[in-house]
C-alpha cells in the first residue's frame, strides 16, 4: 500500500521524536557514540528502514560492539520504532554502525554521498 504524503509526515515526526529519545540515552550510555540519523524509502516502507548510529572513530565503535553495546543499540532503537509504531522483524537488520573517521575517509566528510551509497548497496 502507497503512503500518502501526510502519512508520511506523520510517521517522520513520530521517527524523529522515539530517534531523538534513543540518541540521548545513548550519548549518556555509551562511550564515543556522536548521533544517529534514519534513511528510509516510504515506496518501500517499513522494509526500507535503516537506523545508523554514529561514532567518533572506528576504535571506539569496535570497543562498544566489542564490550556489547551493539546489543544495547539494536534495544534502543527497538523501543523507539514501537514507540513510533513502527514493525519491523528482526530490527538488527534495520541498524547499521558507522563512524565520523571512515565517512571522512572515503566521503570526505559528506554523509549524504555516504548514506546515498549505503542505500544503493541495499536496494
Amino acid at each position: 500500500m502507497l503512503l500518502s504524503k501526510r502519512d508520511q509526515a506523520q510517521i517522520e515526526r513520530r521517527l524523529v521524536v522515539a530517534l531523538t529519545d534513543a540518541c540521548e540515552t545513548a550519548k549518556a550510555e555509551i562511550a564515543g557514540f556522536c548521533w544517529l540519523t534514519h534513511e528510509v524509502d516510504y515506496t518501500v516502507f517499513p522494509s526500507s528502514l535503516m537506523v545508523v548510529w554514529v561514532f567518533d572513530t572506528q576504535a571506539k565503535k569496535n570497543q562498544a560492539l566489542a564490550s556489547g553495546q551493539g546489543e544495547r543499540m539494536v534495544e534502543l532503537t527497538a523501543v523507539a520504532l514501537s514507540e513510533a509504531d513502527i514493525h519491523v522483524s528482526p530490527v538488527s537488520a534495520h541498524v547499521h554502525v558507522d563512524t565520523e573517521e571512515q565517512c571522512q575517509h572515503a566521503n570526505a566528510g559528506n554523509w549524504q554521498q555516504r548514506l546515498a551509497r549505503k542505500r544503493s548497496t541495499r536496494g
